[in-house]
């Protein structure tokens, strides 16, 4: 995997990718060199072996302002409908990479989260954050659609339709304490120090997990997402019947007899 020049990309021995968007300058925003190397690297990814877990942070005070308004919203503005819908298209193909990826995903959220930013955080799996890690889809305060990276469908599935509504219809910034309560953060931090602690710690035990569960865990977590009862049973049953057959199960069966922390490939 070629290193990536627009962010800061590290790996640990236990498989922990870690992209560190590094703008602080800017409060990380998006350029699009920045939108390409991710999309392109959430691709690459996949293929993978050695890397178990991807965490994705900011540098200095902000995870991501959203697209930098000198470098792109600017630029923008001289395209024609193609070459506007070249560049849309592309920022979904970053969420669908960041979906797609059969590995766990976690948003470590040091600072303000909005616009892109907020959207690369809602296509996450997990999101851990500071006490003033404040978030905002504030597409329609710029005369945009709150329908932006896949908010309108991603949000109402993670906080319901009516608050997915009222926060896509404001464009307002909510609170840590309040992104944690609607269900939108999964834990919140009082310190940068505890971000990157609260962060390691899920991030080594889901890499020391079983890898292919988790990839399927996932897979049906997104295939599920609109199917009826009977069809999403039916495809639990198969993918259950597929990891039973895989090495990792037998290897927690085992390590349950011995009484010892099992090892998964």
């Amino acid at each position: 995997m070629n290193t990536p020049s627009s962010f800061i990309y590290e790996k640990t021995e236990s498989g922990i990718a870690t992209i560190t968007l590094n703008r602080p300058e800017r409060l990380n925003a998006l350029t699009f060199d920045v939108y390409r190397e991710l999309t392109d690297t959430f691709a690459t990814l996949r293929d993978q072996d050695d890397v178990r877990v991807v965490v994705i942070t900011g540098a200095g005070r902000a995870f991501c302002s959203g697209g930098d308004v000198k470098d792109i919203i600017g630029e923008l503005f001289s395209r024609d409908v193609e070459g506007l819908l070249e560049f849309t298209r592309m920022t979904c193909e970053l969420v669908r990479n960041i979906r797609l990826l059969p590995k766990p995903v976690i948003a470590s959220l040091n600072g303000t989260t909005a616009g892109a930013g907020a959207c690369i955080a809602l296509a996450s799996d997990i999101r851990i954050a500071t006490e003033d890690a404040r978030i905002a889809f504030l597409f329609v305060k710029v005369g945009l659609s709150g329908a932006d990276m896949g908010a309108a469908y991603l949000l109402p599935r993670v906080v319901g339709l009516a608050k997915a509504t009222e926060l896509l219809y404001s464009g307002d910034f909510v609170s840590a304490p309040e992104a944690e309560r609607i269900g939108l953060y999964n834990q919140v931090v009082s310190s940068t120090a505890e971000l990157a602690t609260a962060t390691n710690t899920l991030a080594e035990r889901l890499a020391k997990g079983p890898g292919f569960a988790l990839a399927k865990t996932k897979e049906m977590l997104n295939r599920e997402l609109n199917m009826n009862l009977e069809a999403a049973l039916e495809c639990e049953a198969q993918a259950q019947a597929i990891c039973m057959q895989h090495p990792d199960y037998r290897e927690a069966y085992e390590a349950f007899v011995a009484k010892r922390d099992p090892k998964f490939e």
